[in-house]
């Protein structure tokens, strides 16, 4: 089970109930755990003034939550079955109730969010005529993010792979978020406008074939850079410093930063992503299975050269190739893994934080690869790999954290902790 983490949002919905009826209307209202008031028909929620819905309306949801946090609850029946979603795996979510907004809210039950991040709780039967407000107070996985839930997992290839996928070894790694998409142009572009309004210097920046594909072209280093600068434009403390102390930010310059592991976005450990990408399965070359083709991700097929290469033709899928290259597809073109990730396989290549180096065979917790090296490890194939380079453990790409190529990008994590 997931330990809960430090840091809790309150995150709340409040449904009003009357007639007897539940039929529920949401608002949602994104912001910091404050309460509402109600004044003269109108919601004064941190800051901002919400219109109540029209008198006909017989249910209201208002949701509280951190910033970027999607709301919680997701119905609530006639029959008094309040489902709650979007909650962080093991923590505990409070059920509570009032007569009123700006009422007394009394404790109704708590219940531990289970591995399909929700809550199904049976409250009192609504009475005709006596409205009551419920809300759920829990902690929830930050929006466009999917949870990677601790545990050991076998890190490394036996198939038919490169030997520097072996030996096999058993890694633990402890929960964490991880992006559900590759860091898009439309997302890079957002921050780095933030990021160069605010202290933040890039040599390069980088590039997309469109703002709803990957991002690419970009170093190493600035994708580090990039990550500290969503941190703070968002709030957060940032992971990744120029000095032992963790107290000059890294925002210009290439330098190999030192890295506070519970703080910020930050670019996945190698066992990170490999766990990942993996999504609970084990012995099998891709996150689907043993076998790739077009149906399942962007890459460069060759079937006559590789058996588990299944597709019909070789080469690149026609419809990928319009406006010339790089041949990038939307992210979330095909089917997420069993953890909600998309396009850990093809698309583009990710940055790792490890500098590249040989395996150990001895089990480990959360490694952090080599303490120094020559290139930094990216993962997971690109658009112009062939079947092997994309895939899951079999193939460790590596190259200098000052290299940009139109096939490699990056998706951030958090610490769970956060």
């Amino acid at each position: 089970m997931l330990g809960e983490p430090n840091n809790q949002f309150s995150l709340t919905r409040v449904a009003l109930s009357t007639r007897g009826r539940a039929k529920t209307n949401f608002l949602s209202v994104v912001t910091s755990r404050r309460t509402p008031v109600e004044r003269g028909g109108r919601t004064r929620i941190a800051g901002r003034t919400i219109r109540l819905l029209a008198l006909e309306t017989l249910a209201l949801a208002v949701s509280l939550s951190a910033p970027g946090q999607a709301p919680v609850i997701t119905s609530f029946s006639q029959n008094g079955v309040l489902v709650c979603s979007n909650l962080y795996p093991g923590s505990t979510a409070t059920v509570q109730q009032a007569s009123s907004l700006i009422g007394t809210w009394s404790n109704l039950v708590a219940m531990t969010a289970g591995s399909n991040q929700s809550i199904v709780a049976e409250v009192p039967v609504i009475v005709a005529g006596a409205p009551m407000f419920y809300r759920v107070l829990g902690v929830a996985v930050p929006a466009g993010m999917a949870v990677i839930p601790a545990g050991n997992f076998t890190m490394g290839d036996n198939l038919d792979g490169t030997s520097d996928a072996l030996p096999l070894h058993t890694v633990y790694v402890s929960a964490f978020y991880m992006d559900r998409y590759e860091v898009t142009k439309a997302l890079w572009d957002e921050v780095y406008s933030w990021a160069v309004a605010h202290g933040y210097s890039f040599e390069y920046g980088a590039v997309g074939k469109a703002n709803n594909h990957p991002t690419q072209t970009v170093t190493w280093f600035e994708s580090a850079k990039w990550c500290n600068a969503r941190s703070e434009k968002e709030g957060k403390v940032p992971a990744y410093y120029t000095d032992a102390g963790l107290s000059v930010r890294y925002r210009s310059g290439w330098v190999a930063p030192y890295v506070s592991w519970s703080s910020g976005y930050r670019l996945p450990t190698e066992a990170e992503w490999e766990k990942a990408a993996r999504s609970g399965a084990s012995g099998q070359r891709f996150p689907w299975g043993d076998t790739i083709s077009w149906s399942q991700a962007n890459y460069n097929a060759n079937p006559s050269g590789y058996p588990y290469d299944v597709n019909p033709t070789s080469g690149y899928n026609p419809a990928w190739t319009s406006g010339g290259t790089p041949y990038t597809t939307a992210v979330g073109s095909f089917g997420a893994n069993a953890y909600g990730l998309y396009d850990m396989a093809g698309n583009v290549s990710e940055w790792c934080w490890d500098w590249y180096g040989s395996y150990s065979s001895a089990a480990q917790n959360d490694p952090r690869g080599p303490t120094g090296g020559t290139s930094r490890v990216h993962r997971g194939g690109g658009w112009a790999d062939r079947a092997p380079g994309c895939r899951t453990a079999a193939y460790r790409s590596y190259r200098a954290a000052n290299s940009r190529f139109n096939f490699i990008g990056f998706r951030c994590v958090l610490s769970a902790a956060q």
